[in-house]
């Protein structure tokens, strides 16, 4: 799509500048989970200027109060509770002028009821009473390809790269259930379309992420740094030495932005990466430098040590951390996911393929390396860590 490519990659980089709100908008955006990872960035690309699509008002819907971080976002903030029927349609019935719906939430749990209920409350409570609905995009993920993660390694995936056209697996996920609340809900509205989209690993900004790995790697070598121990690689050789991919969160921002508007990319799914592929021990280099702290790399032989396990009593060394650099307050179970560095750092052969994305118009890419540094100075601005 020639407006994509006329745009510079690094758009979304720029930093918004406040400007008068417009006194119409041409797209109204509803991003739920608008503090997540990908709802944060969805927040900050879609008010900028050269935005496709816009100019777009921004509700932001999350079930927490507005963090302080979230400050200079140009949006129009919506606490709410969306696991709770009677608290959504009170909350999101009267936002009758929204044009897109980007469903980028999830409560840290994999239950398909629960997961369903969430979605479902979202849409009853927006599609019967905002008249100019015209797309919803769904984000899921590459759970898709290999199950749950409490099913990962246990059933047989499919095969990488990753393809978004194979058959369902032969086993429940909650992402197949949105999927089909998503189609069977679309098809009660005239013109309503939809996506949906797969990132793989992401790589981005959010203090109240449950998946954001470089918050909890950042986190982890602050402590090391503070303890005065070396960077040890606690995962596997598999996930050391092969290729892995990632998505930046602001590349997936545009890419749900482009399946909004443009017609190509209709009642379809994509995969969304980068576009590149990287090695853990390029970024575990990586993050030794930003650190300042001794790098130790795989060791051959070794056994994958549990983050989750080595950090349980790490909670008053980085409450000490926080207040000698005078960081924003934050426990360290809010900032570091340990447990899903942990599956990262055992994980293996999960690429996925863009070609279905070029094929239909999205030439969007980043460089992973680039991207993962770009993050850890993201974390450092906000006061989130050292």
């Amino acid at each position: 799509m020639s407006w994509w490519l006329d745009r510079s990659v690094g758009l979304a980089k720029k930093e918004y500048e406040q400007e008068e709100s417009p006194k119409s908008y041409k797209s109204v955006a509803l991003v739920v989970g608008v503090t997540g990872i990908v709802g944060n960035s969805l927040a900050q690309v879609l008010p900028l200027s050269g935005t496709p699509g816009g100019p777009w008002k921004v509700y932001g819907v999350a079930r927490r109060p507005r963090p302080a971080w979230t400050a200079n976002h140009p949006l129009h903030y919506i606490q709410c509770d969306i696991s709770n029927e009677e608290d959504a349609i009170t909350k999101l019935s009267p936002l009758a002028d929204v044009t897109h719906i980007f469903y980028v939430s999830w409560m840290g749990s994999e239950d398909c009821d629960v997961n369903g209920t969430m979605f479902h409350n979202v849409l009853k409570s927006v599609i019967p009473y905002a008249p100019n609905l015209r797309h919803i995009c769904l984000q899921t993920g590459i759970k898709h390809y290999f199950g749950l993660f409490e099913s990962y390694g246990k059933i047989q995936k499919h095969e990488s790269p990753f393809l978004e056209d194979v058959p369902r697996l032969n086993t429940k996920n909650f992402y197949y259930n949105l999927e089909d609340i998503l189609s069977r809900e679309a098809e009660k509205k005239e013109n309503l379309t939809w996506s949906v989209h797969r990132p793989s690993l992401v790589f981005g900004f959010s203090p109240y992420s449950l998946m954001n790995v470089i918050g909890a790697l950042c986190v982890y070598a602050a402590i090391c740094k503070h303890e005065k121990k070396p960077l040890t690689y606690p995962g596997t050789k598999g996930s050391w030495d092969c290729y892995a991919d990632a998505a930046d969160a602001e590349l997936i921002a545009e890419h749900q932005i482009w399946a909004a508007v443009d017609p190509g990319a209709k009642n379809d799914a994509f995969n969304c990466t980068n576009g590149d592929v990287f090695k853990w021990k390029q970024m575990w280099e990586l993050l030794a430098q930003e650190f300042g702290v001794e790098l130790v790399g795989y060791k051959e032989g070794q056994e994958q040590r549990s983050l989750e396990e080595m950090m349980k009593d790490k909670g008053p060394v980085w409450d000490m951390i926080v207040r000698e650099n005078g960081l924003l307050g934050t426990k360290l179970e809010e900032v570091a996911p340990w447990w899903f560095a942990d599956i990262v750092f055992c994980s293996e052969d999960v690429l996925s393929s863009m070609n279905k994305n070029r094929k239909h118009g999205f030439m969007g890419f980043r460089d992973s390396k680039k991207s993962f540094v770009s993050w850890i100075e993201k974390m450092r601005e906000n006061k989130i860590v050292p």
